[in-house]
């Protein structure tokens, strides 16, 4: 384990001292609450030379990606950042990049989509780009986003995979809120993430190549395919690059964190900053009696469908909170919850397992909050029947 340095930071902040010391070689991007601190830190960066990167400051977050996009085809280190509606203006682009193969590395700081216009936390950002072929990782604290950026790096790059990654980190709440964050030495980052060689370049005139070629339906589909298989050698990666950090920075990274599992009959499921909450209200019901447990997966995508089986088995009831809502979906759950009831039918696991809406447009979540789930879980367990598939925490009636 390197030295490091403890400083107080908010979410944005420590991620633009991890892309500093990276230090990719183009950043394409445009400012958009709550992403803004992010590139406006960084740029800063650029201008007193503190790193080497060619810094574009676009007109459109549909601009940004393309730029990166053409910088990753090139043979780039690549990485921008966004939120909401930045990330929506990037749809056609951010599905380009990942068919691509393009290992780009984008900061999401999740915010509400519009309409109404809102600029606090939720994930519809991040969830309704769930299918666009990027591996998704979410982020508890600052720390996490900070570990997490770097990390990335190492898994878009991977020969196995080379697909782009999201990183995401909960707006106004991660995002702006102060933390002490242990910062590795530069060149522990730099040897960490090592130097990156192109499998294919733009820029290779002595085997020209052919970018975003026409593909009509003799090939789309197994290009697709491919996509797909790559996918599925993420989750190693992953697990692989984790361990190697861990002996770096002394902080272990896996798939998903489990606490109070080993003998839990009831389980919470939840991403981000809120199972931060929702794990000190399990340690205070777990010191009344209560066998209950939380899990916070920290990989969305691809979605840790073994991990969750193996981490739920033996539980009586599961809910599952979600911070977004899949419009049309069943009873209109929740992607997350969705995935988990996927998972656990597919495995023969006959668990109960519900919903719970909360935070919708940064709608605080609390401790009673998690109290409430707890006694509808046991309630649950106790009777064998689910009143409500789909709940809402913290809604006005």
């Amino acid at each position: 384990m390197v030295a490091m340095t403890k400083l107080a930071l908010d979410g944005a902040h420590a991620a633009a001292q991890a892309m500093k010391q990276i230090n990719p070689d183009v950043v394409a991007a445009y400012p958009i609450t709550p992403q803004t601190a992010i590139v406006q830190t960084f740029s800063q960066y650029v201008a007193d030379g503190e790193v080497d990167t060619e810094f574009l400051a676009v007109e459109s977050e549909h601009a940004a990606m393309s730029a990166c996009v053409g910088a990753a085809a090139a043979g780039g280190r690549v990485m921008t950042a966004t939120a909401a509606n930045g990330l929506a203006l990037m749809w056609e682009v951010v599905y380009i990049a990942s068919s691509m193969r393009l290992p780009i590395v984008m900061s999401v700081v999740n915010r509400a989509l519009s309409a109404p216009l809102n600029i606090h936390c939720d994930h519809s950002d991040s969830m309704g780009a769930r299918d666009a072929g990027w591996i998704q990782l979410y982020s508890e604290t600052a720390q996490e986003a900070y570990d997490n950026l770097i990390q990335a790096v190492r898994i878009g790059e991977h020969a196995d995979l080379l697909t782009p990654v999201m990183v995401m980190q909960d707006g106004f709440i991660t995002g702006h809120g102060v933390e002490r964050v242990e910062v590795l030495d530069d060149g522990a980052v730099r040897d960490f993430i090592g130097t990156y060689t192109p499998l294919y370049s733009l820029l290779d005139i002595d085997e020209p190549k052919t970018f975003g070629a026409w593909d009509m339906y003799d090939y789309y589909f197994e290009h697709k395919r491919q996509q797909t298989d790559a996918m599925s050698k993420a989750m190693k990666v992953i697990v692989d690059v984790g361990r190697e950090y861990e002996k770096v920075s002394g902080r272990s990274y896996g798939i998903l964190d489990a606490y109070g599992m080993d003998d839990a009959e009831l389980a919470i499921i939840v991403l981000s900053s809120a199972a931060g909450t929702g794990r000190s209200t399990v340690k205070q019901l777990r010191a009344k009696g209560m066998k209950i447990g939380l899990v916070k997966p920290r990989v969305f995508r691809p979605f840790p469908a073994d991990e969750l089986v193996e981490a739920l088995r033996g539980v009586k009831a599961v809910a599952v909170l979600d911070r977004s809502i899949s419009f049309g979906a069943m009873e209109g759950a929740g992607p997350l919850f969705l995935e988990v009831c996927a998972a656990l039918f597919a495995a023969g696991i006959d668990t109960k397992v519900v919903n719970y809406i909360y935070g919708l447009g940064g709608r605080d979540v609390f401790p009673q909050h998690f109290e409430q789930v707890a006694g509808d879980l046991q309630g649950i367990a106790d009777s064998g029947k689910v009143q409500s598939l789909v709940s809402y925490l913290g809604l006005r009636e």
